[in-house]
C-alpha cells in the first residue's frame, strides 16, 4: 500500500467502502483481520473466520459506514492512516469524534458538490449497489443506516445514487431505501429497527447488520432515523437524559456499570417494569449475539440507570 497524496493530514475524507474498520494500531491487527483491511472488505467472510474468542478481542474500536466523514490527522508510509470519525461522537476520547487507525485504502477525498442533492437511508439490512439498474453488483454489502445521496430520477424500481470512490452514479433498488427523515421517530420504530437485528453476531467494536456490540446497536438504531449518538456507551449516558427508575418506557436505555467502574453496557428497554422484572434489548457480550430478555439477576444486580433519548 501506498500514500494517497489527496488524504493528506489535516484534510477531510469519507469512507469509500460499505463497511471500514477502525482498529487501535496496525501492529494490533490479527492474521484473521486479513479480510477486513481490503478495499472493498469482506466483512462477512471476516466474522466467518473468527472464533468465539476472537469476535471480542480489543484491537476492534469501532466501525464506520460507506460515506461517512473522518479528519485525517496522520498517514504513514506502510498505507495506514490515523482518522478521527466526525459522524461518531466520543467524547472521552476526542472532543472532534471517534479516533483510531484504519487503511488508507477504504478512504477517499470528498466530493462536496455531490453532498449537496437529496439524502436518502439503506433501510435494508444488506443491500447491494450496481453498476446499472437490475445489472451486476458494483459494492455489495451496504448495510443499514448507511446515507446515500440521490444522483438522478428514479428508473424501473432503481434509484441511481453518488458512491464515495465511482465516478458514475450506482444503482440501488428503490424498496431498499427510504428518506432520512427529518423528524424525531416514535420510538416504537427504534425498537423495530433494532428488534430487526435479534440474533445478529456480537462483535465487538460492530456497528453494521454483519455484525454489532451493545453501544454500536443503540447507536446504528438511531442514525437510522437520522439521530446522531455518541459511540461508546458512557458517552450515551452523558447526552441522554436521566429518569427515575421504574419510570421507564420502551425506547429507554438501560446502563449497567459495576461497583466503583464506569459504565460498560446499554441495552433498549422493550416493556414497562414489573417489580423486579424488566426486559431490553441488546448485544449481549455472554451469549454472543442480539437478544430481547428478561434481565437475570446477574444483569439487575449491575443496573444503576435509566435514561430516555
Amino acid at each position: 500500500m501506498g500514500v494517497d497524496v489527496e488524504l493528506q493530514p489535516g484534510r477531510e475524507a469519507v469512507v469509500r467502502v460499505p463497511v471500514a474498520t477502525l482498529w487501535t494500531a496496525p501492529e494490533a491487527v490479527r492474521p484473521v483481520d486479513r479480510p477486513a483491511l481490503t478495499a472493498p472488505a469482506d466483512i462477512t467472510a471476516w466474522i466467518g473466520g473468527m472464533d468465539r474468542d476472537q469476535q471480542v478481542g480489543n484491537c476492534v474500536l469501532s466501525q464506520l459506514l460507506l460515506g461517512e466523514r473522518v479528519l485525517v490527522t496522520e498517514q504513514r508510509a506502510d498505507g495506514w492512516a490515523h482518522v478521527v470519525a466526525l459522524e461518531q461522537p466520543a467524547a472521552r476520547r476526542d472532543p472532534r469524534g471517534y479516533p483510531g487507525w484504519l487503511p488508507a485504502a477504504q478512504l477517499t477525498p470528498p466530493r462536496p458538490e455531490r453532498q449537496r442533492s437529496p439524502q436518502f437511508v439503506v433501510d435494508a439490512l444488506v443491500a447491494d449497489l450496481h453498476a446499472t439498474p437490475g445489472g451486476a453488483p458494483a459494492l455489495a454489502g451496504v448495510v443499514l443506516g448507511t446515507r446515500l445521496h440521490r444522483a438522478g430520477p428514479q428508473f424501473d424500481g432503481w434509484l441511481p445514487c453518488h458512491v464515495p470512490g465511482h465516478t458514475d452514479p450506482l444503482w440501488i433498488q428503490a424498496t431498499d431505501v427510504v428518506p432520512v427523515p427529518v423528524e424525531q421517530p416514535e420510538v416504537k420504530e427504534v425498537i423495530a429497527v433494532a428488534d430487526r437485528l435479534r440474533d445478529l453476531v456480537y462483535i465487538w467494536g460492530g456497528r453494521s447488520s454483519h455484525g454489532i456490540d451493545c453501544s454500536g446497536l443503540v447507536q446504528l438504531a438511531w442514525r437510522r432515523f437520522g439521530v446522531t449518538l455518541p459511540r461508546d456507551s458512557p458517552d450515551q449516558a452523558e447526552s441522554t437524559t436521566p429518569l427515575p427508575l421504574n419510570e421507564e418506557r420502551p425506547g429507554d436505555l438501560y446502563f449497567f456499570a459495576r461497583p466503583g467502574r464506569p459504565i460498560h453496557h446499554v441495552g433498549i428497554v422493550t416493556a414497562e417494569p414489573h417489580g423486579d422484572r424488566r426486559r431490553m434489548l441488546h448485544a449481549c457480550y455472554q451469549q454472543r449475539r442480539v437478544v430481547e430478555e428478561q434481565l437475570p439477576a446477574d444483569r439487575l444486580a449491575t443496573l444503576v440507570a435509566v435514561h430516555r433519548v
